[in-house]
């Protein structure tokens, strides 16, 4: 087994801008939020299906699915909150199979995701803008130092930044460091969570992406939040980023037991 991606030791700062230039990020428009190729006609076509196709399925499932909630007992400022929604300065931190219910259990919520520039990365994008996400393009392979450096000025601007950590294309439960890094420059704690599905459909995609079944329940288990110093050491965000790991695959783990038998 290959050694797992260390944290970068810092994020790119952004270039300086003239006196009186107006700075404000769009609302919707970030580094890298647009794709940075372009798309034939039959790929257009293809990517409004797929968009169009996505959101009517989750919009319809979603309104069935019961969400409940559980959390690490902690003490840590900054974790999420009984009742709540997550707090709005904070990094969230997932499995990418976990795109579907999270997408329904968080919308409207004006959530910054990154989201890869491929083609895959596209049509998501568009999905999960049409519930009210910001989607923050590049990915670990792909645009990775804008996108972080967006992801920064989407928590400036009070939204919550999320990854699906082992994104865009695995390896499966194998965490990326780029909250790590982001957490370092900006304060924010991360917080891992899992959303696991009673009995779902599971595709036989890298992620082995779940469906959830109409009706059935989704676990939503929150885990104690981490806070990554400023001054933090190369050594010290190699630990913490092994703890978000731990984190990550705890959070999964007591989510499938809390289900029971055939959930994933």
């Amino acid at each position: 087994m290959s050694n797992p991606p260390q944290p970068d030791s810092e994020l790119p700062t952004e270039p300086e801008v003239a006196p009186g230039t107006d700075t404000a990020p769009q609302s919707k428009v970030t580094p890298q939020s647009k794709p940075a190729q372009r798309f034939s006609f039959k790929q257009r076509l293809s990517l409004w299906f797929i968009a169009t196709l996505g959101h009517l399925l989750i919009s319809i499932i979603g309104r069935t699915l019961r969400y409940e909630e559980s959390y690490e007992e902690s003490r840590e400022p900054g974790g999420k909150q009984p009742g709540q929604p997550p707090p709005p300065f904070c990094i969230g931190a997932f499995w990418h199979r976990s795109v579907i219910p999270a997408t329904w259990y968080f919308h409207g919520q004006g959530i910054a995701v990154m989201t890869s520039l491929s083609y895959d990365g596209e049509y998501i994008a568009r999905i999960i803008e049409s519930f009210g996400f910001l989607a923050v393009r590049g990915s670990s392979s792909r645009g990775g130092s804008a996108a972080l450096l967006g992801m920064q000025r989407t928590l400036d601007e009070g939204h919550i930044a999320a990854f699906t950590i082992d994104g865009p294309r695995g390896p499966i439960y194998v965490a990326k460091p780029g909250p790590i890094a982001l957490a370092r420059r900006t304060g924010a704690p991360i917080l891992c969570f899992y959303l696991a599905c009673q009995r779902p459909w599971i595709l036989r995609s890298w992620d082995r992406m779940m469906i959830p079944r109409p009706f059935s329940k989704v676990h939503v288990r929150w885990a104690t939040p981490i806070t990554v110093p400023p001054d933090a050491t190369d050594e010290q965000s190699k630990e913490l980023f092994a703890q978000m790991q731990r984190a990550l695959e705890r959070t999964r783990h007591d989510a499938v037991s809390a289900l029971g038998e055939g959930a994933s």
